[in-house]
């Protein structure tokens, strides 16, 4: 099952709006919110602070070339979310 708010979050994230998709992800105690709020950390280019949402998260930090793939990585464990 699709959580809609986060769907929305990752829609806002692919298309670079990390303003939106950060209003979004701040509000959820979620671990993919969690991950999510590191994707749209390293959009904005504060990468210690995405680091810190990584962990909380329990993943590695990619870097910030991975971020295309980090969304899409996302996409997928989203859509497989109970």
């Amino acid at each position: 099952m699709v959580d809609p708010p986060l769907q929305r979050a990752l829609e806002r994230l692919a298309a670079g709006d990390w303003q939106t998709a950060h209003g979004i992800v701040q509000g959820d105690a979620s671990t993919l919110a969690a991950w999510l709020h590191g994707i749209v950390h390293i959009l904005e280019g504060d990468l210690d602070n995405a680091r810190g949402w990584y962990r909380k998260a329990g993943r590695p930090f990619p870097g910030a070339a991975a971020v295309g793939d980090e969304i899409a990585a996302a996409r997928r464990a989203l859509a497989a979310t109970p």
